[in-house]
């Protein structure tokens, strides 16, 4: 039951930006140019989506924290709902639902390629982010969600490529993921380390 009580304000706290994208574009509040402002804004709540649920492991890991794993899935569908919206507003509000230009634009500009190719592999996440496809794919689901770390550097490349001059922001993205790499890493470090020491190896 308590769960329950800190999965509802979480919730409402995740819905917070795409309530503020639209009461700022109810309110023609988003600049001289509203379509780059609300596409900027979702993609940069997509990365934060993104890292704070590649973040729950590690801290985890660093603190001993188990109960924050309970949060995880909901941060990681969020991060798919804001990655849905950016590609959303790109294909309808920027190419008018275009769908020839939207592959053509695909194909051949690299950064929107690579943004793309990131949404592809949030899809299989997504849809098998429930308890039901945890038990059915077993260890497989593991793996499969190790994406999340692909989809993230996909993400930051595509931001980087995007702003083109001022790449300070995704520049702290992609400290922000290194770090959490190097958690995941050094934790697996040590593990095998133990292992070797336990089978007399060491």
């Amino acid at each position: 039951m308590a769960r329950r009580y800190y999965k509802i304000p979480l919730f409402l706290v995740c819905l917070a930006p795409v309530t503020l994208l639209v009461t700022q574009a109810a309110g023609q509040d988003l600049g001289a140019n509203p379509v780059e402002a609300l596409l900027h804004r979702s993609g940069a709540w997509t990365l934060r989506f993104l890292l704070l649920t590649l973040a729950v492991t590690p801290l985890r890991l660093l603190t001993g924290w188990t109960e924050i794993l309970q949060v995880r899935r909901m941060l990681g569908l969020f991060a798919f709902f804001y990655a849905s919206l950016h590609f959303s507003i790109y294909a309808v509000l920027d190419l008018g639902l275009d769908l020839g230009f939207v592959a053509e634009d695909i194909v051949e500009r690299p950064y929107i390629t690579v943004g793309f190719t990131a949404w592809l592999l949030l899809v299989p996440l997504a849809v098998t982010s429930t308890r039901a496809m945890m038990r059915r794919l077993g260890r497989r689901w593991k793996q499969l969600h190790r994406l999340a770390y692909a989809v993230a550097v996909l993400g930051v490349v595509h931001f980087y490529w995007l702003v083109k001059a001022d790449v300070r922001e995704p520049l702290i993205y992609a400290g922000i993921l290194l770090v959490l790499f190097g958690v995941r890493l050094g934790h697996r470090a040590r593990r095998a380390a133990r292992l070797r020491v336990a089978r007399g190896e060491a």
